[in-house]
């Protein structure tokens, strides 16, 4: 692969990013996926970034290792893996365009739902309190939509987010939960993107000159997380998350 500086230089800013956001800052690593695919072709740029993510992983689990809510974890992470065998069966049969398109809908559409639960527990009380994040359907559902999205486009990051919040986590757990959720998760993704050939010897090469980037990223991110209040916290969460949505609904 041939790569010119100004590729380099923007690919390093994704890189960072990825740390960033894997360390705990939020939100920040969804513009990762952004410079990527404006960088190099949309779809190689997938591949690309695989390896730098599991990079971040490493870094991100080692730091929250002890910040972890293995239930819900096991509760989402078998049905995030169906989701990226749909997703490796779509890869090469629908547009970028097409996918991105339907995960903006869904996770607008969920952010929507979460603040609609927020409204209605403060109209009428505890009372209003419901079970759907806690169940097998919402696991399965948020699950499947974040291993396609995953899968596709390395996008991910929202619906986690938004189901991690949905049932509770506290901001530490929260991230230190879905740092082990995404280093599985992209563990598995690999041998199917190799099948697929957007990971190949060239675009190892271009990864993991990239990886220390990101590693030193999610170092320096938890110095940054622990200064940010939970309140602030959860809104920049759900302001990134409307943010990449509305992004990937209008590309």
């Amino acid at each position: 692969m041939e790569i010119e500086l100004w590729q380099w230089l923007l690919a390093a800013l994704g890189a960072l990013l990825v740390g960033l956001g894997k360390g705990g800052l939020p939100g920040v690593g969804n513009l990762t996926v952004v410079i990527f695919a404006l960088t190099f072709d949309a779809k190689a740029s997938v591949g690309l970034l695989l390896p730098i993510l599991i990079s971040a992983d490493i870094v991100a689990i080692a730091i929250y290792r002890r910040e972890v809510h293995w239930g819900h974890l096991w509760k989402l992470l078998p049905w995030m893996m169906v989701g990226t065998l749909i997703g490796y069966f779509t890869f090469a049969r629908i547009s970028s365009e097409q996918v991105r398109m339907l995960i903006g809908i869904t996770v607008l559409g969920m952010t929507a739902l979460h603040f609609l639960r927020q409204w209605s527990l403060k109209r009428k009380g505890p009372a209003a309190e419901d079970l759907l994040p806690h169940t097998r359907a919402f696991a399965g559902g948020m699950g499947i939509l974040g291993g396609f999205a995953t899968m596709i486009a390395n996008a991910a990051g929202p619906v986690a987010q938004l189901y991690f919040l949905a049932v509770g986590l506290p901001k530490m757990a929260l991230i230190g939960t879905g740092a082990w959720c995404f280093f599985l998760i992209n563990l598995f993704k690999v041998p199917f993107q190799v099948d697929l050939g957007i990971i190949h010897l060239d675009s190892m090469r271009v990864s993991l000159t990239l990886a220390p980037v990101a590693m030193i990223g999610a170092l320096v991110a938890r110095s940054i997380v622990v200064h940010i209040r939970q309140n602030w916290f959860e809104f920049l969460i759900w302001t990134f998350i409307i943010v990449a949505g509305v992004r990937m609904l209008w590309g």
